[in-house]
């Protein structure tokens, strides 16, 4: 596994007269550390489209200095990336190439831009020698290698102040006022590769800029970008395993899928069905490790919840190694999934899907009469399914009632939050009350699969010569909960199916 850290940096512009200011006068430094200057030679790697600078991924095989090597660097906010290190090597890493696979699917990198810095060091330190950041003033040469402006040359001067591990961002904020009293005024680029293609690419005619989506079939499309936008984008994140990443890249396969129903008369189903299908798979692939994530967080902090006196047997242990039995290869699984042909294959689809959508003849309609018109069928869905879950008397007919409403629930928010952009607050109210039941209807089925989990430990302890006796409570618990559920949903459902809700959407 490639080594990860935060950069957490800002940069300046700089020329060759300036000076920086004396740094060690900052709040809360003490030194100013000079460490002499050190020659950096990067190519940056990208596909002939530029896809990776397109979506601010930074790929660069460096040699110099004390992390030479390959870099990969993920954005996660401004000033703020996650980079990741291999060892130097003539190829690409194999792990690179997996965290970029939903970028480049079977492109190849290839080398863009060659930049070479003679970076000037100087450490920040407090009184006891702790690092608080390093600033560096670089000097550089860039050289297109490929693309329109091969063979270009730029050349600039930036000042970088970089956080330390674990270092409090607002020192970098001091410094930022040291240096502009000097007069050093922030970069706008954002990245030496982003001023390297920009000052070496030649100039042309600038773009018209993107209009506002004023149609139906704009803001639904709108939309559905946003979704596939965000699966690639979750992808690199699902790889690393980092928190709720399986989740995130899950709901908005879901979300999309959801787009794809509920506005069959903005886009052709003839289309999108078979998209949705593949949609269905994928989530269906994540949600293994996914559902037992969520599974063993409720059944932890149910026995964490229990007093000491009532916790008995080993009832940690054995969650714990049932757990394990069960998500044995779940990991592997989802690698495996990303990996294949089939998913790959369901990008690309999507990436056409997007350039050229199927949009049927109300795409071109007004979005305040064709979005509500839609979002109405789906609450209209939902509404039978309430009625159906809530005429049933307590028992396994009626889990599975509320269960069904909880998948109808959760389409018809997705539906008024898709349509929030062009119907505004009556759009944002009315997926806000269906989250309400979705949230509730969600509780009871958790509840319903915790005691068919709880059931099969309880069978496993007695088996083992154990005590039942916590695994009976916490049966008890989650029965409770479901009935809880169960007595809240009316006067919830009442509040969601208020005919103002729906009369405000289209006014």
């Amino acid at each position: 596994m490639a080594d990860t850290k935060r950069e957490i940096e800002r940069k300046y512009e700089a020329t060759d007269a300036t000076r920086l200011p004396d740094l060690s006068r900052v709040a809360g430094a003490a030194r100013a550390v000079p460490k002499g200057v050190t020659e950096l030679d990067a190519v940056y790697y990208d596909t002939p489209g530029l896809r990776l600078a397109a979506d601010s991924l930074t790929l660069r095989r460096r040699t110099g200095g004390a992390d030479e090597g390959w870099h990969l660097k993920f954005p996660v906010a401004t000033g703020i990336r996650d980079e990741l290190h291999e060892p130097l090597a003539d190829t690409l890493p194999s792990s690179f190439a997996a965290l970029l696979r939903s970028r480049l699917r079977h492109d190849e990198v290839t080398p863009v831009v060659r930049l070479l810095s003679s970076r000037d060091v100087q450490h920040l330190t407090d009184a006891d020698g702790t690092l608080l950041a390093e600033v560096s003033v670089d000097t550089v040469l860039a050289e297109r290698l490929a693309g329109k402006g091969s063979g270009t040359t730029a050349t600039w001067t930036e000042i970088e102040v970089e956080l330390a591990d674990d270092g409090d961002p607002a020192f970098l904020d001091a410094v930022e006022k040291r240096l502009r009293k000097a007069g050093v005024r922030p970069s706008d680029a954002s990245s030496k590769l982003a001023r390297a293609l920009a000052e070496t690419t030649p100039v042309r005619k600038k773009k018209r800029e993107t209009e506002d989506p004023h149609t139906a079939g704009d803001h639904v499309l709108t939309y559905v970008r946003e979704q596939i936008r965000a699966i690639v984008e979750r992808d690199p994140a699902v790889r690393r395993d980092l928190p709720d990443s399986v989740h995130k890249m899950r709901v908005a396969t879901r979300r999309l899928r959801s787009a794809f129903k509920t506005y069959r008369t903005i886009l052709d189903r003839e289309v999108t069905d078979p998209v949705g299908a593949e949609l269905k798979w994928l989530a269906g692939e994540l949600g293994v490790d996914r559902d037992q994530e969520v599974l063993d967080e409720r059944l932890t902090g149910r026995i964490d919840a229990l007093p000491t006196t009532l916790a008995l047997g080993p009832v940690r242990g054995r969650l714990q190694v049932w757990s394990a039995a069960r998500r044995t290869g779940s990991r592997r699984r989802i690698i495996d999934v990303l990996d294949g042909e089939r998913y790959l294959d369901l990008l690309d689809t999507l990436d056409a899907l997007a350039a050229d959508p199927p949009l049927r003849p109300a795409a071109s309609r007004a979005p305040g009469k064709a979005l509500p018109r839609a979002v109405l069928k789906d609450y209209e869905r939902l509404a039978r399914r309430m009625d159906h879950a809530l005429e049933h008397p307590p028992g396994p007919e009626r889990d599975t009632a509320m269960h069904e409403a909880r998948k109808a629930a959760k389409r018809a928010r997705y539906a008024g939050e898709a349509a929030r952009p062009a119907l505004g607050r009556p759009a944002k109210r009315f997926a806000k009350r269906m989250k309400a039941v979705q949230s509730l209807l969600g509780d009871h089925q958790d509840s319903v699969v915790a005691r068919e989990a709880l059931r099969t430990l309880a069978v496993q302890a007695h088996a083992a010569g154990e005590t039942t006796f916590t695994w009976g409570l916490l049966y008890g618990h989650e029965e409770a909960t479901a009935d809880r559920r169960e007595r809240e949903l009316p006067e919830v459902w009442a509040r969601a199916s208020d005919p103002v809700l729906r009369a405000d959407l289209a006014p």
